[in-house]
């Protein structure tokens, strides 16, 4: 059977059926011999010689009639299958029906931070040899720049559209990882934005724009027929942040999630993600929720995914879900049909895996599922440019890669000035440690192959002299007879770079880490190097999830620490430009660095975000936990200074409720003052047509340094005073922005009371609060209150 794995009808939300009529590409099936394609070309799917090799005429066929309702044409197309027939195409791996012309597909390609080799979609080869890979997400999030975020996704879409051209990748990329770390332990942090749900859905919904739209396109009439580049995932759906923890594992992991956790941390990511990124399909995980596995729940998918948020598109399951929940969930003593008709039933549209096409037919056989639901997974799955090599790896696209990791390096410290180093006064310089080489180690997991490789020692080399001494064998550092010669190099330079961090053998997908320390002598190795050191210490760790460092930061030979993530194929140059001042850096943390310590305070396990003071469990993320840290979500410093001066219109709302409308409460700490009206319930508002203005603000940013430099401009809400369980304080806008030395520019913000200042409660009702609100900017650098009045008819 021919694999034209390439060809446009790729059953996603925007190129099917308007695509086979209008594709303008050469497929070249990879083939037997003896198939009808061994010696023709195909412009398209629906080709009429195409047709005729297969011994049909495709006049016969209504799915290829571009004048008919694309409705219309899914329906001719899956009317022709028979029921075998149909379940063949319900996994990733779907058959193709020869006999009606259908093609086989692979659905499952990735494009994380770049287009990859993962999963069998999209490979390389001696015409492709290679992709632009980017920093992975969690430093790409640390930019705080939207702009830049979907950049990088335009640019990852125009190489995998190029790679489709010439049959090396798919179209349906399972794309981005939109989980919220929850715990600093989790390994997949790597390929997260970070802790912040308001981060990590601004990232989805940038990142998917710029994968799937169509300059000029991005809208539509019928949003389901909307035309894409490519098409976006986001995954993993819902409150997977568990991989293998002492024992634990995700596959049979039961997530006990409070329905406020679920509404203001879990599933706000995936809501933006659809309502905001217009998202061509989302992915269940392979945890339970409250019992229940996630792709068999119809709350979760049938009615908020496809119901309440009207995704455009298809869910399908991560990989081999469905066949957890029989074989290592052992869900209520399901039968794999029981499963297959479960997880239809419940609003799955793909396996990822052969589980469903295997049993599908005979749960219909056996009467636990009809063929109608069959056909409407499918219909969500078959939603009916010349590009080439040389749109891969373009000069334009490598400097990208190199500006995203310049924008995500965070320095976290810079003492007495030390950076940038000024290279007429460094004439030498030892790069030392486990990851001054790191080639590898900066593409992270669910990568391709890089178009190169630009490592620390690399770039520094392109500078000035450089003494390398590794310093450790490996990340592990089980072996402390390297560190001398690297304290030798040290003694004998102008300045030294201590390159050290974890890796995958740390932190990656089924592998949680234990703690939050260096391994093995890397701790020695720094010290002893910075003890040793002729000239001043700039510190680089490489890793995802935060590292204690608390010792270097509080050690006064160490004079500069610089956070690089996993910084992407460029992630040297991004180091490099930073320490010589190449580039002024501007990356915030989009994680909470902790202390070792709050590991051992409570298990990984424990879902609750606030603190369970019945069990002495600290709350989690910057939202929840009060306690010290080694550097705070948001930290990042510059080679300049910035102030700011607000200007808010107005600093008071008053909401006045007609007699439809009930007060509702909230709980306050004892001996705080309830207003006669504590809250509204925000759906009140919307239904009854309640107007609420918007709180309109303007920041003047001034640079008051003597470098140019960009700043992330971060907007924090406080809650009224002594609401119980309110967030400590919650990121709810932040733009970057680029300001002269000595200048200043104008940011304006627009916030929404109703959907930016909400409220969870206990019940999970979403609440407007009366009394006095504060925003606070950055790191409590400038605020303002601001009051909101609810007056009921009844008071």
């Amino acid at each position: 059977m021919a694999n034209i794995s390439s060809v446009l009808l790729f059953f996603s939300l925007a190129v099917v059926l308007a695509s086979l009529a209008n594709a303008a590409r050469t497929i070249k099936p990879n083939i037997e011999n003896d198939s009808p394609f061994a010696t023709r070309n195909y412009t398209k799917v629906c080709d009429p010689a195409r047709f005729s090799d297969l011994g049909l005429d495709m006049n016969d066929f209504l799915y290829c009639d571009s004048s008919i309702e694309v409705d219309m044409r899914i329906k001719d197309l899956i009317d022709r299958m028979t029921l075998q027939e149909k379940a063949l195409q319900l996994g990733d791996d779907a058959k193709g029906v020869i006999r009606i012309g259908l093609p086989e597909y692979k659905w499952w390609s990735e494009a994380l931070h770049g287009v990859s080799d993962v999963g069998g979609g999209s490979s390389f080869d001696e015409i492709i040899p290679g992709a632009t890979s980017f920093p992975t997400p969690i430093l790409s999030a640390a930019t705080f720049n939207e702009t830049l975020w979907k950049a990088i996704g335009q640019a990852v879409s125009t190489e995998a559209r190029a790679m489709h051209n010439l049959e090396h990748a798919g179209m349906t990329f399972w794309s981005p990882n939109i989980n919220v770390v929850r715990d600093p332990r989790w390994g997949r942090a790597l390929e997260t934005p970070g802790e912040d749900p308001l981060v990590v859905g601004k990232y989805a919904s940038n990142y998917v724009r710029g994968l799937q739209d169509i300059q000029g396109q991005e809208t539509s009439e019928d949003p389901k027929h909307r035309p894409l580049k490519v098409a976006a995932c986001c995954k993993h759906y819902a409150a997977y942040d568990v991989d293998n923890w002492v024992g634990v594992i995700r596959e049979t992991y039961n997530a006990k999630v409070e329905e406020r956790d679920m509404i203001e941390t879990f599933q706000k990511p995936f809501e933006m993600c659809v309502l905001e990124g217009d998202v061509a399909s989302v992915m269940c995980s392979y945890n339970q929720v409250n019992g229940l596995p996630t792709c068999a729940d119809p709350q979760l998918l049938k009615e908020t995914v496809r119901g309440k948020w009207d995704l455009n598109g298809y869910i399908v399951s991560d990989c081999d879900s469905v066949e957890v929940m029989v074989d290592r969930q052992r869900f209520l003593g399901y039968s794999p049909e029981d499963a297959v008709a479960q997880v239809l039933r419940a609003g799955l549209d793909l396996d990822c895996g052969k589980f469903s096409p295997d049993h599908v037919a005979n749960a219909v056989l056996q009467g636990k599922i009809r063929v109608s639901d069959v056909d409407v997974a499918l219909k969500n799955l078959y939603r009916f440019d010349n590009l080439g090599k040389d749109d891969v790896c373009t000069e334009e696209n490598i400097n990208l890669a190199i500006q995203a990791a310049r924008e995500g390096m965070v320095l976290l410290k810079n003492e007495d000035q030390t950076l940038p180093l000024n290279l007429d006064e460094i004439k030498s310089l030892a790069v030392v440690g486990p990851h001054a080489n790191a080639t590898t180690v900066m593409i992270g997991n669910y990568a391709g192959i890089p178009c190169r490789y630009t490592s620390p020692l690399d770039a520094f080399k392109e500078a000035t002299e450089v003494i390398y001494e590794v310093g450790c064998d490996t990340v592990s550092c089980k072996n402390e007879s390297l560190i001398f010669p690297a304290m030798q190099a040290a003694q004998n330079t102008d300045a030294t770079v201590l390159v050290v961090g974890i890796d995958l053998s740390i932190e990656a997908e089924s592998l949680d880490r234990r703690d939050l320390l260096l391994p093995g002598y890397q701790r020695q190795l720094i010290e002893q190097v910075a003890m040793s050191a002729k000239g001043p210490v700039i510190l680089v760790v490489m890793s995802a999830g935060g590292v204690d460092i608390e010792f270097a930061k509080n050690n006064p030979n160490i004079k500069a620490i610089i956070w690089a993530g996993y910084a992407g194929e460029e992630g040297g140059h991004g180091i490099a430009d930073v320490v010589f001042g190449k580039y002024n850096p501007s990356g915030r943390l989009p994680l909470t660095w902790h202390e070792n310590d709050y590991v051992n305070m409570l298990p990984m396990i424990s879902m609750p975000l606030r603190p369970i003071d019945s069990l002495g469990y600290p709350g989690r993320t910057y939202k929840f936990y009060n306690g010290s840290v080694v550097y705070p979500f948001g930290y990042g410093l510059s080679y300049t200074t910035f102030n700011y001066n607000v200007e808010a219109s107005k600093k008071m709302l008053d909401v006045n409720l007609d007699k439809f409308i009930k007060c509702r409460d909230l709980n306050y700490t004892q001996g705080v003052a309830k207003p006669s009206c504590p809250a509204v319930l925000i759906d009140d508002l919307s239904d009854c047509q309640i107007k609420i203005n918007d709180l309109e603000f303007s920041v003047e940013v001034e640079n008051t340094g003597d470098r140019d430099g960009s700043e992330a401009v971060l907007v924090y809400w406080v809650a009224p005073n002594g609401i119980l369980d309110a967030p400590i304080k919650q990121l709810v806008a932040f733009q970057k922005v680029f300001v002269e030395a000595g200048r200043s520019t104008k940011v304006d913000f627009k916030l929404c009371p109703t959907k930016d200042l909400g409220l969870i409660d206990f019940q999970a009702y979403n609440l407007l609060a009366a009394g006095t609100h504060t925003i606070i900017l950055g790191d409590n650098v400038a605020s303002f209150p601001f009051s909101i009045n609810i007056h009921n008819s009844e008071y």
